[in-house]
């Protein structure tokens, strides 16, 4: 019997370069190089480029398959990227970091002879806690005099969400969800108060850019100014100032310090963690989601029994602070991300194929779900059935947490609203999870009235 030939399928948002593409073979990512890109690939790996950026931990490291591809020069495997995330999922410091990080890359590959010539954040990625760039195709050979010709995507994919973020409101960078080929810089402008839009680098690279970028639509023929090395090495630094300059803004949101204000006491809280480190001990798992993770003090749990964890939550705040710590304790197989979970990101771009959803990404071994039933079950309307859906959707393992009515909490989202829950009882939940998991274990939290549950897929008990 003649053995099947491996699956190749093309990546979704592989389809604009003409040097090459993207494809999935046999659970592994491949890079074909077309011919078109061979004197750029052989300059960034002959030129020490290649071997100065994975040093750095700024470009993904590859391997070069043997095999010369039909109709192509070469095909390279670069290293597995195990969450892929995007810019309207990151928080302020993660984009924010992401921009400097493809300045940095811009500066070395000036210094080699080259130049990047797309700066899309979607070439960025977090890998062991680091911005990443996974296109290797992103460069080509610089000449002398040109301009660069990824400034005007840097400016909308980096420093226009960044500003509204920072200058106007942290819930401003889901425009990218509106926009993924970047924030028009005439919108941004807009959006800016007049005293920000003086600032020198927003003038320049914003407010003047965007003024530029309308005066020439429609000319089929843009004027192109030479610009010196130095020229260049300025622009990059200037950006780099612009970008710094952005700080994120603090404000009070609902979940930014939860724990100040949960209704746990210590006890009870310390006895959550090791009724939640017993379970995942139990599970073992590789890869945790963690949904309404907060500042990601569960999450950390899985993280230190050896899991890859997203760590999601829809407050910015609350994310910010959670990369902050990852980035302070330099964690690896941690991810926080912005996701709300009553409206996740869907799948976007052409044919709705070029963005994957969150949840075709986020699929794991277990899932926590904790202290946020009641959120989706009342404050959202969700039916509990609905709810057990999703999460077995996301993972085989549940560990969640039932907060009943008579808790401060639920009674706090009660106080505006007509109570019309009545499955929202420790029975009506067992019974909508029980459709779909079988209960392994169930634990109360001492000195509160919630209840821990660790479930499995029934299709995998």
């Amino acid at each position: 019997m003649t053995p099947s030939k491996p699956l190749r399928k093309r990546e979704g948002s592989s389809f604009r370069d003409n040097r090459g593409f993207v494809y999935w073979e046999d659970a592994s990512v491949y890079r074909q190089i077309n011919d078109s890109g061979r004197q750029s690939y052989d300059t960034l790996m002959g030129g020490g480029l290649y071997q100065e950026l994975v040093d750095a931990g700024l470009l993904i490291r590859h391997v070069e398959e043997h095999e010369r591809p039909a109709g192509g020069y070469l095909t390279i495997r670069p290293e597995h990227v195990a969450v892929i995330s995007y810019p309207y999922e990151w928080s302020f410091s993660q984009l924010q970091d992401a921009a400097l990080a493809t300045l940095e890359i811009q500066r070395r590959a000036l210094a080699r002879g080259m130049t990047l010539r797309d700066a899309s954040a979607y070439n960025i990625q977090f890998i062991d806690g680091r911005p990443v760039l996974i296109d290797t195709l992103s460069f080509d050979v610089y000449k002398p005099g040109e301009p660069w010709v990824a400034y005007r995507q840097f400016c909308q994919h980096f420093l226009a969400p960044l500003t509204l973020m920072g200058r106007v409101d942290l819930d401003l960078g889901q425009l990218m969800r509106i926009y993924i080929d970047g924030v028009p810089l005439p919108l941004a402008a807009k959006l800016l108060r007049w005293r920000d839009r003086t600032k020198f680098g927003l003038a320049t690279h914003l407010v003047m850019h965007a003024r530029l970028q309308k005066q020439h639509e429609g000319v089929a023929k843009k004027p192109q100014a030479r610009i010196t090395a130095t020229g260049m090495a300025g622009l990059i630094d200037s950006l780099e100032r612009t970008i710094k300059s952005l700080t994120a803004p603090k404000p009070r949101t609902q979940w930014g310090d939860y724990y100040d204000h949960t209704n746990y006491n210590q006890n009870a809280f310390d006895q959550k963690t090791r009724i939640v480190a017993d379970f995942l001990e139990q599970v073992k798992p590789k890869r945790v989601l963690d949904l309404g993770a907060n500042d990601g003090s569960f999450s950390r749990l899985a993280q230190e029994k050896g899991a890859l964890v997203l760590s999601c939550d829809v407050d910015p705040v609350a994310v910010e602070s959670n990369y902050q710590q990852m980035k302070a304790a330099r964690e690896h197989n941690f991810v926080p991300l912005l996701i709300d979970l009553t409206n996740p990101s869907a799948a976007l771009g052409w044919a709705n194929d070029e963005r994957a959803s969150f949840s075709a990404r986020a699929k794991s071994d277990c899932v926590l779900n904790l202290a946020l039933i009641h959120h989706l079950a009342i404050a959202n309307n969700l039916p509990l059935a609905m709810v057990a859906d999703y999460c077995a959707s996301l993972g085989s393992v549940l560990i969640i947490e039932f907060v009943p009515k008579s808790d401060s909490q639920v009674q706090r989202l009660l106080a505006t609203r007509e109570d019309i829950f009545d499955d929202y009882t420790p029975e009506g939940f067992e019974k909508a999870f029980g459709a779909r998991y079988e209960i392994t274990a169930k634990r109360p939290v001492e000195g509160s009235e919630r209840l821990l549950y660790l479930m499995t897929r029934k299709d995998q008990a």
